[in-house]
């Protein structure tokens, strides 16, 4: 029971995390996970530039002015969990035929 009750504390956790983040400003949310998530990659999209970070199960999909990752952020999508990270990336993939 010990390990349920530390599983449940872990998603509440993360689900308090979540909604914090979201409701940053979106230079702040930038700032965030600059300093504290993991920077998996680029990838081009309409020939644009796309940074993705992952902190915990929550991955980010930041856009720059410029496609510069020093320069002011447009937007960012969150999408959350890897399973609708991959449905999105291959939901993404298809559709750029």
């Amino acid at each position: 029971m010990a390990g349920y009750s530390h599983y449940i504390r872990k998603k509440l956790t993360l689900m308090i995390r979540k909604f914090i983040f979201r409701q940053l400003s979106l230079e702040k949310q930038v700032s965030y996970l600059k300093r504290k998530a993991v920077g998996l990659g680029t990838r081009l999209k309409d020939g644009r530039k796309i940074y993705l970070y992952m902190i915990d199960d929550l991955f980010v999909e930041v856009f720059y002015q410029n496609d510069r990752s020093e320069d002011a952020p447009e937007k960012l999508n969150m999408i959350s969990g890897l399973i609708n990270l991959n449905q999105y990336l291959e939901k993404d993939f298809r559709a750029s035929f």
